[in-house]
């Protein structure tokens, strides 16, 4: 795809998605990154993700609403989703819709990659 908003490597198991753009808050963007993280969980058997938010500045509440979605599809195939370096001023927002409490979320890539590496062990 050469217009992905997405930059996508794998280390081990564990797909890293991270976003280009700053600001994810165009509803045709977050259609075409949503589609296109779905499309490796559906690759997947039991998929392994983890989504870098180092870039991102402002996410919309459909970003979020496409987060759970991406979520639930991961969980249907058993596999796992883990969120990482969540701008605080974001990372509010995940606090204040409770969705701190659905989605695994940690500091730093490497301590989710060691959550990945603890589970398959």
């Amino acid at each position: 795809m050469g217009d992905s908003r997405l930059r996508i490597s794998k280390i081990d198991d564990v797909t890293q998605v991270e976003f280009i753009d700053r600001n994810i808050l165009d509803e045709a963007n977050i259609q075409a990154i949503s589609d296109e993280i779905t499309g490796i969980i559906e690759q997947s058997k039991a998929p392994q993700l983890l989504i870098n938010f180092a870039n991102v500045d402002h996410l919309s509440s459909a970003a979020l609403g496409a987060l759970i979605t991406i979520n639930n599809k991961a969980n249907e195939k058993g596999g796992k989703l883990r969120l990482s370096n969540i701008d605080p001023q974001i990372y509010e927002v995940f606090v204040i819709t409770r969705l701190n409490k659905l989605f695994s979320i940690h500091e730093t890539l490497n301590d989710a990659m060691e959550q990945f590496n603890k589970a398959t062990n």
